[in-house]
């Protein structure tokens, strides 16, 4: 029979959680359970129900083009009431899937947008997504490219590092389509007018050339007609 003092140096029990494993097969309920008890991590992703870390990731193929897109979609953000942006944020998506994109725009509730903020966390997808990848092997165009579509991101960039090369996809009637530059190399956004990409620019670290061209499609007339339509949802 326990005494009283056996049960005051009694250890209460410590539940553990299992932690993330590159690989792991697991819903988002839990993929997001045992992420939120892992502060030390800081990318984990689950695309089509798989866990996947990815290893430190280099300056030249990720960490400034990086920055460079963040930069870009930042001035865009800026320059349109009604358009937030973040990179780096988990998603809630669906059952299988809570990616860690690098760069996205979404449309506010209050705009219109297919997204809202629950504790903190995005819920639903944002309307436009950006991936740095290193090639076309890159789950970013494979897995994840199916998550997205499924999920209904409008517009989908990748640029991708070692090919130097950037693909645009557009949501076409629940399909992904190429969204083709026009004959002066320049992205232009369905989803967000104003927002011009010139590839060659970018492709080549010249975002002097980046931002001119993205201020030119900021004083468009299409860009100008998109912030009064969403002052007026607002």
């Amino acid at each position: 029979m326990a005494t009283e003092l056996d049960s005051l140096t009694e250890k209460p029990e410590v539940q553990v959680r299992p932690q993330l494993r590159n690989g792991d097969r697991m819903t988002q309920a839990e993929f997001l359970r045992r992420y939120q008890s892992m502060p030390h991590v800081s990318h984990a992703e689950l695309i089509e129900g798989r866990v996947y870390m990815p290893s430190p990731v280099s300056a030249d193929r990720h960490g400034e083009p990086h920055f460079d897109f963040i930069t870009w979609l930042g001035i865009y953000r800026v320059m349109t009431p009604g358009v937030v942006g973040g990179d780096n944020s988990t998603l809630q998506m669906d059952v299988d899937n809570a990616p860690q994109p690098d760069g996205y725009l979404r449309l506010t509730q209050q705009a219109g947008g297919q997204s809202r903020l629950v504790d903190g966390y995005i819920q639903g997808a944002p309307e436009l997504i950006v991936e740095i990848a290193a090639s076309t092997v890159s789950y970013d165009l494979h897995e994840k490219l199916n998550a997205y579509r499924r999920n209904g991101v409008k517009e989908y960039v990748v640029w991708r590092t070692e090919d130097s090369a950037i693909d645009w996809f557009i949501l076409v009637e629940g399909r992904f389509d190429r969204h083709p530059a026009s004959d002066d190399g320049i992205y232009r956004s369905e989803v967000f007018p104003g927002l011009w990409l010139d590839s060659t620019a970018v492709l080549n670290g010249d975002m002097a050339r980046v931002l001119q061209v993205l201020q030119q499609g900021l004083a468009d007339p299409s860009h100008q007609e998109f912030v009064a339509t969403l002052a007026a949802q607002q």
